[in-house]
């Protein structure tokens, strides 16, 4: 499978959601980076059949065919717009002890089947009130594995999941008020990232970082990163620009905001992205393979940075300007020592412990 260059922009878009696109847009990359139906399987914890489900529906109907077609049927009722408000106002009543009505009242209270009331409750369930209590985050509506993915990943990030902690999935269930499957799913999604070690008949655990790996690593970061800047200085198109300044802002918004999460998510978008713009396919394909142990091991995007989040966005404002500025050279030089962690005209680099940590 070859993707055009506009094709993969707009998947790695995609890719970055949570939820059945940002799943299907995963799916067509690995296939489009040389990965076989079950190695994508395995990787993104799903069946074969989805993998070449979306395989065929993407050769079809390009990215259009990732999208969910308009469901067969009469289009959403008024019937079940008030079931929902019915079961809405019944979950706010139990939660202040009032009396659940059944499914089958409220079934015949909207005129629909009592099955078609039973999901729409369960759609919109929440934790019961003593779970709530007993956990910061609160689950809300949408699916499950992704919200309990997100809760873990933040937990980690912000250090209350600590490197070596074992995550158990029975326990991170009741801590939610959820079933163990979206715990399965999101410790899987986790394990991909590198934010996880499963290790067989012994559990999942919190990624360990290793100072000899994460240096190994950085050190295959920096070459990708100076050939992809300098090769992106001469290619660099008024779209990949859009993108690398969307980045940037999102950067400085959740700098802002404090959520070093979404700044994460943004400083790895941005590289990607600049990968990408090199135009060389297999460059993009190397950044993919190592992207979850630049993560995992904090070489990119460090969460464990104590220095100033909002100047550390500007930063990335300047790796803009050297690309935009069409010296490929100069655009190298500055890539590379960002990637070493290096200080630059906006950001000193901070040491502790010996060693740099910026590393974003």
């Amino acid at each position: 499978m070859e993707l055009t260059e506009a094709e993969r922009t707009t998947l790695l878009g995609w890719a970055d959601q949570s939820g059945a696109l940002g799943l299907r847009s995963r799916i067509v990359l690995a296939l489009a980076d040389g990965l076989t139906v079950r190695e994508v399987s395995e990787r993104l914890g799903v069946s074969a059949a989805t993998v070449a489900k979306w395989r065929t529906r993407f050769l079809q109907r390009g990215a259009d065919g990732l999208s969910d077609a308009p469901r067969p049927g009469r289009p959403r009722s008024t019937d079940r717009e008030e079931a929902e408000r019915l079961v809405l106002s019944a979950i706010a009543e139990s939660r202040r002890g009032g009396r659940v009505p059944t499914t089958r009242s409220l079934a015949r209270a909207v005129g629909l089947s009592q099955s078609t009331v039973s999901r729409i409750w369960r759609e919109h369930r929440t934790p019961s009130p003593r779970t709530r209590l007993s956990t910061p985050e609160r689950l809300g509506r949408g699916l499950l594995s992704d919200q309990v993915y997100q809760v873990l990943r933040q937990r980690i990030v912000a250090g209350s999941l600590t490197p070596g902690q074992r995550l158990v999935e029975s326990d991170i269930a009741r801590q939610l008020g959820t079933s163990q499957a979206p715990a399965r799913e999101a410790i899987k999604r986790l394990a991909h990232e590198g934010l996880v070690s499963s290790l067989p008949h012994r559990g999942n655990y919190v990624a360990e970082i290793s100072a000899e790996e994460a240096r190994e690593v950085r050190d295959v970061r920096v070459v990708l990163e100076e050939f992809a800047a300098r090769q992106a200085t001469v290619r660099l198109q008024p779209r990949t620009l859009w993108l690398l300044e969307e980045s940037v802002d999102r950067m400085r918004a959740a700098a802002a905001g404090g959520d070093i999460g979404a700044f994460r998510e943004a400083d790895v978008t941005f590289h990607r992205d600049v990968c990408a713009a090199s135009g060389n396919s297999v460059l993009a394909r190397l950044w993919r393979t190592i992207e979850p142990s630049l993560w995992g091991l904090h070489v990119v995007s460090n969460p464990l940075y104590g220095g100033d989040w909002v100047a550390m966005a500007e930063r990335h404002a300047d790796l803009v300007a050297a690309l935009a500025a069409g010296d490929p050279d100069e655009a190298a030089r500055l890539f590379a020592a960002h990637a070493m962690g290096r200080a630059s005209a906006t950001q000193a680099c901070v040491e502790s412990a010996g060693h740099s940590r910026p590393l974003l």
